[in-house]
């Protein structure tokens, strides 16, 4: 089984102060970088109220900030006499800030953009049947997945992409699971002889991003090669496997396409009009 090959760069820094560039620790690092990852920021800078307007910057409407902590031991003065062996009082300090992501705040000065813009080209075809398939795509962090609880697509920023083929087929990748909803094709996780649910839609996704690639004349990518093993294991015990992913995977291009044959729902619908 080969070892599967992250298509994009790991471009995620720790969090820091935007202000500053002073790096957070310990449980601020994680707290921020969890904070970031729920709620899809690609950028890792982080920053109070007080040094956003320091700046010249405004937070956007609407927007809600994040805790971080501040922790010390702190000597205490006291008015008793001093003693060479009498050991000082020290007492915990624990404070706590709000700080926004550098992504939330507007009108900084544009020393401080990222500039993580893709160098390559968009491919066009690719990029019309990601934005008319009506699929909510949301940028930001090092996963790329599809949520069903939330009905989503996340996606690492374009830009952490070296190559225009690798965003889109991992887009159309995780666009091939999305036409599972049950308000769309209604491909529910089932186990099937000789292979499990996850296995069985992986694969699925897999011929249908390989079906849209083709179709937008981008060279496919396997996105997950750990499950090879499990698939061929199947097919040598189900012969039959092989002709009803790819028969899903082919219904799950098409919906994407605009062409499948079913009762048309809201994405339909739109994509038909």
């Amino acid at each position: 089984t080969p070892p599967w090959l992250c298509p994009w760069r790991e471009g995620m820094a720790l969090p820091a102060n935007l202000a500053t560039g002073k790096p957070y620790r310990g449980i601020n690092v994680l707290m921020l970088a969890c904070e970031a990852m729920e709620r899809g920021f690609a950028d890792s800078r982080w920053l109070t109220l007080r040094q956003a307007n320091a700046l010249g910057g405004r937070i956007k409407r609407g927007e809600r900030g994040a805790a971080v902590v501040f922790f010390k031991w702190r000597e205490l003065d006291e008015d008793a006499p001093e003693e060479d062996d009498a050991p000082k009082r020290v007492v915990p300090l624990l404070r706590a800030y709000t700080v926004f992501n550098a992504s939330q705040v507007e009108f900084l000065p544009e020393r401080f953009n990222l500039g993580q813009q893709p160098q390559w080209q968009p491919v066009a075809e690719a990029e019309t049947l990601l934005k008319e398939s009506g699929a909510l795509i949301r940028h930001g962090g090092s996963r790329a997945c599809y949520l069903p609880g939330e009905d989503l697509i996340q996606l690492p920023p374009p830009g952490w992409f070296p190559e225009a083929e690798g965003y889109y087929a991992t887009a159309l990748h995780e666009l091939a699971h999305w036409t599972g909803h049950p308000r769309r094709l209604d491909r529910p996780l089932g186990r099937r002889h000789g292979i499990d649910a996850y296995a069985y839609e992986e694969l699925v996704a897999e011929m249908g991003a390989a079906f849209l690639c083709a179709h937008c004349g981008i060279p496919g990518h396997l996105e997950h090669a750990s499950y090879i093993e499990q698939w061929l294991a199947a097919l040598r015990h189900d012969k039959r496997l092989i002709f009803v992913a790819a028969g899903a995977a082919q219904k799950a291009a098409d919906f994407v396409l605009g062409t499948a044959q079913h009762a048309p729902g809201p994405v339909a619908e739109a994509l038909a009009a």
